[in-house]
């Protein structure tokens, strides 16, 4: 069975939620999140990352959470169980729920790509999370066959077998690509990605110093970028700086010429330093869910350059907060002309700097909990006895108002404490 957390804080239910019987309703109390990784995964990544602070927030706020998941698994302030390995794990998702679960008042299944298909072989609420929809990937990863047989299994997944279920997306590019693949947009709910609050900065590097963070995989296209850097190192001098790993290293090392600095995996004290020293952040992805790193850039005062993909033009106030583009040449000529107006620059970093105090990780877990108590309200279970208590409807234990997605003060600070909770276990 789960690992029982004790209630430690109170927290604001969305306002006038009601259950079909029109009685106020709690939020689901016991939480299972069935994702591919552990955050502990060597090829963990933003996803696993939202995961992780959704789990440690709602069992900050009282919830019992498990996560059932994939290949390794680390110690948690909530329970992790692994399913087995990183493939496998997703045909015994079901017997591994059964045996090591039992039952929960929320599933909540991360669909990145892989279907679960949990609607099919659990009973109960569940929630589909959607960082991004893989449709434009599959080609990348997968010949031709099994490619045409990803894009179909989730369309299928997404817009089918979730056909009763809310979906919560974390960008608004995110929620388009949903409703393209038929999904009713009346079910789906926008939660934005959070980050940590900053810290002091560190100084910003004297001579030209540009920074790609991220997982090493196709179609982050990082050999895109070396090219490029071929073309813009005449022009800026300086280095450029690579921080992440992946099977595409060493394919990737053998492209780098001159200036170019590989770090592989670094601490966050490193990423911190490296975020606020950087000029530029480059982030040259087909594709992404929201582009995490950019707002942990713009935190620190660092503008993005990017092309004009999904994720990217939600995380990047064109213009404003950085750059978006939409082809190579023009992505070298936006990198070349950042690095030598330093007045625009760090115009830019300061405006980045000021959007980015809309997202912290505490408004995410807010808003997400909102969500899940609707999702639990559509099958009439949410608020059983037992279930975690709500001392006010309309507020929190800090007075901030619970928005619902879509609320107009979306981008209200949130202070709520999550504080941790007793250490968990992996299993």
């Amino acid at each position: 069975m789960p690992q029982h957390v004790p209630p430690t804080l109170t927290a604001a239910v969305p306002p006038g939620a009601r259950s079909s019987q029109g009685a106020a309703v709690r939020p689901p109390r016991r939480v299972v999140f069935l994702s591919r990784r552990d955050l502990g995964n060597p090829a963990a990544g933003g996803s696993e990352l939202l995961v992780d602070r959704l789990a440690e927030g709602l069992t900050a706020l009282g919830h019992e959470v498990t996560l059932l998941c994939g290949g390794p698994a680390a110690y948690r302030d909530y329970r992790v169980v692994s399913a087995g390995g990183d493939l496998g794990h997703f045909l015994r998702a079901p017997s591994a729920f059964t045996r090591h679960v039992g039952d929960c008042d929320l599933l909540v299944e991360v669909c990145n790509g892989l279907p679960y298909l949990a609607p099919l072989w659990h009973r109960g609420p569940t929630l589909c999370l959607v960082n991004h929809v893989h449709t434009e990937l599959w080609g990348m990863r997968y010949p031709r066959p099994a490619a045409g047989i990803g894009r179909r299994l989730e369309r299928w997944a997404l817009s089918g077998a979730q056909r009763d279920n809310l979906l919560v997306a974390v960008s608004e590019s995110t929620a388009s690509a949903l409703g393209a693949l038929g999904v009713d947009p009346g079910r789906i709910r926008v939660v934005h990605n959070g980050v940590e609050e900053p810290g002091r900065r560190t100084p910003r590097s004297a001579q030209p110093m540009f920074l790609a963070v991220g997982r090493l995989v196709e179609y982050k296209r990082i050999d895109l970028l070396l090219r490029l850097w071929e073309r813009v190192r005449p022009v800026t001098g300086g280095e450029l700086v690579i921080v992440g790993d992946g099977p595409e290293r060493r394919r990737l090392e053998a492209l780098a010429g001159p200036g170019v600095v590989f770090t592989g995996r670094v601490s966050d004290e490193e990423k911190h330093r490296l975020l606020c020293a950087s000029w530029l952040l480059l982030h040259p992805s087909a594709v992404e869910g929201w582009g995490l790193v950019v707002t942990e850039a713009a935190t620190r005062g660092t503008p993005s350059i990017g092309f004009d993909v999904p994720g990217l033009r939600d995380s990047v106030d064109d213009g404003v907060t950085g750059a978006l583009v939409r082809g190579e040449s023009a992505f070298a000529a936006a990198w070349c002309a950042l690095a030598l107006d330093h007045e625009r620059r760090e115009a830019m970093g300061r405006a980045a700097a000021v959007r980015a105090e809309r997202y912290r990780w505490a408004t995410t877990v807010r808003r997400f909990r909102a969500v899940a108590t609707e999702a639990a309200a559509r099958h009439g279970t949410a608020g059983r006895p037992g279930g975690v208590t709500a001392r006010h409807r309309a507020t929190g234990r800090d007075g901030a108002t619970a928005h619902a997605p879509g609320d107009p003060d979306a981008g209200t600070h949130d202070r709520a404490d999550l504080r941790r909770a007793p250490v968990g276990r992996a299993e």
